[in-house]
């Protein structure tokens, strides 16, 4: 295996575990712990699911590291098709991964107020679970905020990917789509909560299709094999 393919496999096994660790902590804990609205069910599951939350935000953690590991392993990939890209794609991965990590210590500082970690028996059982809802809260629009970055990441890769000519000009084109398919969603979530609750689903097909495609060809292919130096020099040249 040669040095290019190899360090696509890495970036390919990084980026798988940002899937896994991600979609635990974000589709799975989240949702059992989290009840808009409603803060006495919001702190009843919290206390009820203690551990898995520990877990969701340990994963959380974990996500984030594994994200910029990956960023910096598809820099290195990448920065000879176009270098200025290639930063742009990092920064965007550090800021999102700063903010989910920031996310994950409010949902963690929900969880001791719940447990009584914080002591917050001044505000009584209402004040103490709204504190909880309210900490809950902040995770959880934290991390549509850190959803403006997971999408701007994906426009300097597809870009990238695109023509670099080591993946299908397809596959870039998903991710800049995929990119903006997030950046619809967060406007929504934000501006117009309603209307995200209808086109949610549909924003979400792209990404669902983008990335995985991305971190299988990363996996099973690595890159195309071709004369990549070759490949780079007509990319520079086309930019």
């Amino acid at each position: 295996m040669n040095p290019t393919k190899r360090l696509a496999r890495i970036a390919g096994g990084l980026y798988l575990l940002v899937g896994i660790f991600g979609g635990f902590a974000e589709g799975f804990v989240e949702p059992k712990m989290y009840v808009a609205g409603n803060a006495a069910a919001t702190a009843g599951n919290v206390v009820a699911n203690a551990g898995l939350l520990r877990m969701g935000v340990l994963s959380d953690l974990l996500d984030g590291t594994f994200f910029v590991f990956t960023a910096l392993a598809l820099y290195m990939l990448l920065k000879d098709v176009r270098k200025s890209a290639a930063r742009a794609m990092l920064v965007f991965v550090v800021i999102a991964a700063v903010i989910t990590c920031m996310s994950a210590v409010f949902e963690f500082e929900g969880l001791r107020v719940a447990t009584g970690g914080v002591s917050a028996a001044t505000l009584g059982i209402g004040g103490s679970n709204a504190l909880v809802l309210l900490l809950l809260d902040a995770q959880h629009y934290g991390l549509l905020a850190a959803q403006i970055f997971f999408g701007l990441w994906l426009a300097p890769l597809g870009y990238l990917a695109y023509k670099s000519g080591w993946f299908p000009k397809a596959l870039g084109i998903v991710l800049i789509v995929a990119s903006v398919s997030y950046l619809v969603d967060v406007l929504a979530a934000f501006l117009i909560p309603d209307l995200d609750k209808q086109i949610h689903a549909f924003t979400a097909i792209v990404p669902a299709i983008a990335e995985p495609w991305m971190v299988v060809y990363l996996l099973v292919v690595g890159v195309r094999a071709a004369k990549p130096a070759k490949r780079i020099l007509a990319a520079q040249l086309a930019s």
